[in-house]
C-alpha cells in the first residue's frame, strides 16, 4: 500500500509540473503580446485575424504585412482562445526567434509567415508528445516530425501544441494532465476528437491553419462540431513519420495526417506546401505526387453519389436535412446527383473498424495505460479488460476482438475484398465523387465515450482508406429540434437514447457534410469541398 501510495504521489507531482508549464505557456505568450503591443499601439489586429489564408500570405510575400504583426496578433488570440476553452498545452516559445530570424528574401515558401498551430502528437523537436498519458511527460522529442521540417522548410511558423484524449482512440478532447477542452460555440458541447484542441483553437478564430491525425475522425469530428473544415487524405499522402499513433503497428484501418482550417482553400494551400520534394525525400515512402492544379481547379460538373443515413447510427434530423439541401443546391448547379445504397455497415464496422484496430484484444492499447494514474473514460476500455466469461456473455459487441495472426491476415484480406466491392460499386454508378453524412452538432461534453459506435459515419473512410473532407453547410433549426423528438434510432437500445439525449438542445450550431473521393484522389475531394462551400 506504502509503495502503491508513493507511485501515486509521484504521477501527481509530474501532473503537477506539467499543468504548471502550461500555464507558464500561457504566462509567456501574454508577455510577448503585451510588449509588442506597446511597441507597436496601432496595429489594427482585428483586420489581420479576418484575413482569409490565401490573402494574408500574399500579403506576407509580398511584404505589405509584417511577418511579426501577424505573428502576435495569432499569439493574441490563441492565448484568449485557450483562456477560454483550454484549447493549448503548450506554447513553442523559439516561434518567436523564427519570426526575428525570417528575412523576406529569395525564394519565399508558400507558408511563409503563417503560425500554425499542431496537435500534441505531432513531434516537434524539444517538446513532448503527450498523447494525454503521464508517462510521456518530460520527453521531449529529439527531431521535428517530417510534417513539422517541411512546414518550416515552407515559411510556416509552428507557435502551439493543442490538446488531445488520452490515447488518441476517442472524439471527446480530456485527459488527466490538462484536463477538458471545450468547444468554442458553446462551452458545454465537446470540440469533438482526437485533434479536439485544434478544432477549439481554429474554430474560436486563435489560429489560421492548423495540422492533426484522423483513424476513425479525428479530424473531421473537431471541425464539425466546431463549424470549420477539415481534411483527411489517403493513409500514405502525407508523411506520417513522427506522428506519434494511439496504436502503433496497427495497419487494418488507415490512419493519416492532415490540415484542419477555416476555409476549404486554406486546406488546399497546406497541401500544395506540403506535396513538395522536400516532404519526398525527407520521407521516401510517400509517393511523389505533387498537388494536381488542373484537378483542383476544374469547373466540369460532377457525377456525385449520396446517401443519407448508414442504417447503422441514425442521422439527426439536422444530419438529414444537410444532406438533402446540399444535394439540391449541388443538382441547381448543374452537377448529377446519383443514390448510393450502403451495404451491411453494422458489419463493415465491428468486424472491420473494432477488429482491425484491437486485433490483439486490445492488449497493446491497454498497454498504454498500465502505470498511469487512471483509466481514459473510452466505452471499450472496461470491455477489454473484464474477464473472458464476460466477454462471451457480451459476445454481440466483443465478437471483434480476435488474437490468431491467421485470424488477423483473412481480416485485412475481407478488408481488402470490401474495399474493391466497394470501388466497384462507385465504377458501376460511374461517380466522381461522394456526399456522406457527417455526425452532427457537437455532442454533450462526456457523451463521445458513451456513443464510441456513431464513429460508423467517419470510421468507414478510414478502413477504405478513401480522402473524406468536412464542411460545414447548416445550422440546426427549431424544427430540426422538434423533429427530434420522435428520434428513435434504428435499434432503440441504450446507445439509441443515449444518441437522441446527446443531440438536444443544439438550435444554432453548425451542421457539416462529408465530401469524399476514391484513394489518391486528393484534388478532385478538395475540389468538390469547395464546390459545397460556395454553394
Amino acid at each position: 500500500l506504502l509503495l502503491r501510495w508513493r507511485r501515486r504521489s509521484g504521477l501527481w507531482r509530474k501532473v503537477k509540473a506539467a499543468r504548471q508549464r502550461q500555464e507558464r505557456s500561457l504566462v509567456q505568450m501574454e508577455m510577448a503580446v503585451q510588449r509588442f503591443r506597446e511597441q507597436h499601439p496601432s496595429v489594427n489586429v482585428v483586420s489581420i485575424l479576418n484575413l482569409p489564408l490565401p490573402e494574408l500570405t500574399k500579403k506576407l510575400r509580398d511584404g505589405s504585412l509584417p511577418l511579426e504583426h501577424v505573428f502576435y496578433a495569432y499569439v493574441g488570440k490563441a492565448l484568449q482562445m485557450a483562456t477560454e476553452t483550454n484549447c493549448i498545452t503548450e506554447y513553442l516559445q523559439e516561434s518567436e526567434t523564427q519570426v526575428q530570424k525570417a528575412k523576406p528574401a529569395g525564394k519565399l515558401g508558400l507558408l511563409y509567415g503563417v503560425p500554425v498551430s499542431l496537435k500534441d502528437s505531432i513531434d516537434c523537436q524539444g517538446h513532448d508528445s503527450t498523447l494525454g498519458f503521464i508517462k510521456n511527460i518530460n520527453k521531449p522529442m529529439a527531431e521535428d516530425s517530417v510534417v513539422v521540417q517541411v512546414l518550416r522548410r515552407q515559411g510556416a511558423i509552428p507557435f502551439v501544441k493543442t490538446n488531445v484524449p488520452q490515447s488518441l482512440i476517442s472524439y471527446d478532447c480530456n485527459n488527466l494532465i490538462f484536463g477538458q477542452t471545450f468547444n468554442p460555440l458553446l462551452y458545454t458541447r465537446s470540440p469533438g476528437g482526437s485533434t479536439g484542441g485544434e478544432g477549439a483553437l481554429i474554430g474560436g478564430g486563435g489560429s489560421i491553419l492548423g495540422f492533426g491525425s484522423d483513424l476513425g475522425g479525428s479530424l473531421r469530428f473537431p471541425a464539425a462540431f466546431c463549424g470549420i473544415c477539415a481534411f483527411k487524405p489517403t493513409g500514405n499522402r502525407l508523411s506520417k513519420k513522427g506522428v506519434v499513433s494511439g496504436i502503433p503497428g496497427q495497419k487494418a484501418v488507415a490512419a493519416a495526417v492532415g490540415p484542419i482550417a477555416k476555409h476549404v482553400e486554406s486546406l488546399a494551400l497546406s497541401m500544395r506546401a506540403l506535396l513538395c520534394e522536400d516532404m519526398f525525400s525527407l520521407d521516401s515512402s510517400v509517393p511523389p505526387l505533387p498537388f494536381n492544379e488542373e484537378v483542383y481547379s476544374s469547373t466540369q460538373p460532377l457525377r456525385i453519389g449520396y446517401y443519407e443515413t448508414d442504417f447503422f447510427t441514425m442521422p439527426s434530423p439536422a444530419m438529414r436535412r444537410a444532406i438533402r439541401e446540399t444535394k439540391q443546391l449541388l443538382e441547381d448547379a448543374g452537377h448529377t446527383l446519383v443514390p448510393f445504397e450502403l451495404m451491411s455497415i453494422d458489419y463493415a464496422f465491428f468486424n472491420f473498424c473494432v477488429k482491425g484496430v484491437f486485433a490483439d484484444g486490445g492488449a497493446s492499447f491497454l498497454r498504454k495505460f498500465k502505470g498511469e494514474l487512471e483509466e481514459s473514460s473510452l466505452g471499450l476500455l472496461w470491455l477489454m479488460k473484464s474477464p473472458n466469461w464476460l466477454k462471451n456473455v457480451l459476445s454481440w459487441i466483443t465478437k471483434p476482438f480476435v488474437s490468431t495472426v491467421d485470424e488477423v491476415w483473412s481480416l485485412h484480406h475481407e478488408i481488402e475484398e470490401f474495399r474493391q466491392q466497394f470501388i466497384a460499386q462507385w465504377k458501376n454508378l460511374n461517380l466522381d465523387v461522394m456526399l456522406c453524412p457527417m455526425l452532427g452538432p457537437a455532442l454533450g461534453i462526456g457523451y463521445p465515450p458513451k456513443l464510441s459506435v456513431a464513429v460508423s459515419y467517419t470510421m468507414l473512410y478510414n478502413a477504405l482508406d478513401f480522402p473524406a473532407g468536412v464542411v460545414p453547410v447548416t445550422m440546426v433549426t427549431d424544427e430540426d429540434e422538434e423533429e427530434l423528438k420522435g428520434y428513435q434510432g434504428y435499434f432503440r437500445d441504450w446507445w439509441d437514447r443515449t444518441m437522441a439525449k446527446a443531440f438536444r438542445g443544439s438550435v444554432g450550431l453548425p451542421v457539416s457534410v462529408q465530401c469524399v473521393a476514391l484513394p489518391w484522389q486528393e484534388e478532385l475531394c478538395l475540389r468538390f469541398m469547395k464546390e459545397v462551400e460556395t454553394l
